[in-house]
C-alpha cells in the first residue's frame, strides 16, 4: 500500500481506466489552487512596501498633488525612512508570532478550517490599513497581517501534502511559492500606478475569494481520520482522487500510518526520536540557505543593477521584469520538480546562485574602486536574472515543499510551525542588518557573504539531503532514520 507524503497514503489502489488518471488528478490541482489563494494574499502583503513606501516618504510630501501621475495625493501623512523600515519588518515579526499556534489549529479544527479562518486577519489588516491615519496603525496592520501570512505558510504547506498523489506531490508542492510570486507579481504590476489605498482595497479581494474557494475544497482525509471521521475521509477520497478510488483500502492505510504513532506529539518528540529531528535539521537548514542565498539583497539591489546596464530604467519596469521572471521559473520548477527531482534543482540553485553573488561582488568591487566597468555593464543584469531563475527553480519553492514531505504525520504541525518561525526570524534578521552590512562591508563584500553561504549550502545538500522524489512516508523516514 503506498503512501501520498507525510501520513497521506495514496488513495489510486487500482490501474485506473483510460482517461480516468488524468480526472483524478484535476480535483487535486483544483484544491492546491485554491488553498494557493492564501499564498497570493500572502504575495500580495510581501510585496506591498515596494510600491507603497516610495509613495509614503516623507520626502515626497512637498510634491504630493503635485501632477496627474502622482500617486500619493491620497496621504494625509508622511513616513521617515526609520518608520518606512519597520513598516516592512514587522510583518516578519507578525508571521514569527502567527506560525507556531498555526500548527495546533490545523490540529484541533482541521486545515480547511484553519485555511479559511486566515481571511479573518488578512481582511481586517487590510482595512487597517486603508484607513490608516498614522505609522501607528501601518504598523497595526502589518504586525497583523504579517501573522496571517506566518500561518498561510503553514497551513497551506501542511494542507497540500496531505492530499497530492505521489506523482504530482513535488508539483502541487512547488503551487505555495507559484502562488506567492503571482501575489508579489500583481503589486509590483498594479501598484506603481495607482494609490496605495486603492492598491490596498484591491489586495483584500484575495481573502474574500480564499472564502469562496475553501467552501468547495473538502477537509484532509489524514485530519478526518485522526479524528475518527472515516465515512468523511472516504468522501473526501472520492473528490480529490475521482469516483473509482479504493476508499476502504485508503483510509486503512492512512490509519496504518497514524496508528503507528502513540500519542499526542510533543515537542520533545521532535528531537528525541532521530527520525523527527533530522527531518526538522534538514528544514531548518533549508530554511536558513534559502534566506541566507541573499535574495532580498538582489531584490534591493535590482533596480540599481538594472541602471547600471541600460542606462536608465523605470524602476516600475524593473520590478515587474523581476516579478514575471519569479512566476514564469517557479512554475517552469513546479513541472521539472517530479522529474528532475529536488536534489538536483536545490543543487543547481545553491551553485548558480553562489557564482552569480560572487560576480556581482567583483562588480561593485571594480565600481567601487572606480574602474571603468561601462564594458561589462551586462553581466550584472545577466548576473542578476541569472540568479532569480535560479533561486524560483530550487531554493524559492523546493524547502516550503519538502518541510510537508519529510515531517512524519504526528509531528508535521509542530514541526512546520517551528520551521516557518525559523524563516520568518532570518527574514527579519537578513532584512534588518543588510543595510548595516552594507555600510560596515561594502556592497562587494555583502554579496560574497552570501554567496559564500551558498558554496557551503551546496556541500550540504549533496552530502546530507535525501532524494524524496517518488518516494512514499515510510521510505523517507526510513531514509531519516539512516536505513537504505
Amino acid at each position: 500500500m503506498s503512501n501520498n507524503g507525510p501520513g497521506v497514503t495514496n488513495p489510486m489502489l487500482y490501474d485506473p481506466p483510460e482517461g480516468q488518471a488524468s480526472n483524478s488528478k484535476l480535483m487535486q490541482f483544483v484544491a492546491g489552487v485554491g488553498v494557493s489563494i492564501a499564498a497570493i494574499s500572502a504575495g500580495t502583503a510581501l510585496g506591498w512596501t515596494s510600491p507603497v513606501l516610495p509613495q509614503l516618504a516623507l520626502s515626497n510630501s512637498s510634491v504630493a498633488g503635485g501632477d496627474g501621475n502622482d500617486t500619493s495625493d491620497d496621504s494625509s501623512f508622511y513616513l521617515t525612512s526609520d518608520q518606512g523600515s519597520w513598516v516592512g519588518s514587522f510583518l516578519a515579526v507578525g508571521a514569527f508570532f502567527g506560525a507556531l499556534p498555526t500548527g495546533f489549529l490545523a490540529e484541533k479544527i482541521g486545515r480547511k478550517y484553519t485555511t479559511m479562518s486566515l481571511a479573518l486577519p488578512y481582511l481586517v489588516s487590510w482595512a487597517l490599513i486603508i484607513f490608516a491615519t498614522s505609522a501607528e496603525m501601518l504598523y497595526a496592520g502589518r504586525f497583523l497581517i504579517g501573522i496571517a501570512t506566518g500561518a498561510s505558510c503553514v497551513v497551506a504547506p501542511m494542507f497540500i501534502s496531505e492530499i497530492a498523489e505521489t506523482s504530482i506531490r513535488g508539483a502541487l508542492g512547488a503551487f505555495f511559492q507559484l502562488f506567492l510570486t503571482v501575489g508579489i507579481l500583481f503589486v509590483y504590476a498594479i501598484g506603481p500606478y495607482v494609490s496605495w489605498t486603492t492598491l490596498s482595497i484591491l489586495c483584500a479581494i484575495f481573502p474574500v475569494l480564499l472564502i469562496v474557494a475553501m467552501l468547495i475544497v473538502p477537509e484532509s482525509p489524514t485530519y478526518l481520520v485522526k479524528q475518527g471521521r472515516r465515512s468523511d475521509a472516504a468522501v473526501a477520497l472520492k473528490w480529490f482522487w475521482g469516483p473509482n478510488c479504493n476508499t476502504q483500502n485508503a483510509v486503512e492505510a492512512i490509519q496504518s500510518d497514524l496508528d503507528d504513532v502513540k500519542g499526542e506529539a510533543k515537542v520533545s518528540d521532535l528531537f528525541t526520536k532521530v527520525t523527527n529531528r533530522n527531518a526538522l535539521f534538514i528544514a531548518l537548514l533549508l530554511m536558513f540557505f534559502q534566506q541566507f542565498s541573499g535574495i532580498n539583497a538582489v531584490i534591493f539591489y535590482t533596480v540599481p543593477i538594472f541602471q547600471s546596464a541600460g542606462r536608465t530604467m523605470d524602476p516600475a519596469i524593473c520590478g515587474i521584469v523581476v516579478g514575471v521572471v519569479q512566476v514564469l521559473m517557479t512554475f517552469v520548477s513546479s513541472v521539472l520538480i517530479d522529474k528532475a527531482g529536488r536534489r538536483i534543482l536545490l543543487l543547481q540553485s545553491s551553485f548558480i546562485m553562489g557564482s552569480c553573488l560572487i560576480v556581482l561582488g567583483v562588480y561593485f568591487k571594480l565600481q567601487n574602486d572606480k574602474a571603468d566597468v561601462s564594458g561589462i555593464g551586462w553581466l550584472p543584469l545577466a548576473s542578476v536574472v541569472l540568479f532569480i531563475v535560479s533561486f524560483s527553480l530550487g531554493f524559492g519553492p523546493i524547502p516550503w515543499m519538502m518541510m510537508g514531505e519529510l515531517c512524519a504525520p504526528d509531528v508535521k504541525g509542530l514541526a512546520s510551525a517551528l520551521t516557518v518561525m525559523f524563516n520568518w526570524s532570518l527574514v527579519f534578521l537578513v532584512t534588518k542588518t543588510f543595510g548595516t552590512m552594507q555600510e560596515y562591508l561594502g556592497s562587494d563584500w555583502t554579496f560574497w557573504f552570501f554567496g559564500f553561504w551558498m558554496m557551503v549550502c551546496t556541500l550540504y545538500v549533496f552530502i546530507k539531503v535525501p532524494e524524496t522524489k517518488g518516494k512514499t512516508n515510510a521510505e523517507i523516514q526510513a531514509i531519516l532514520s539512516g536505513k537504505n
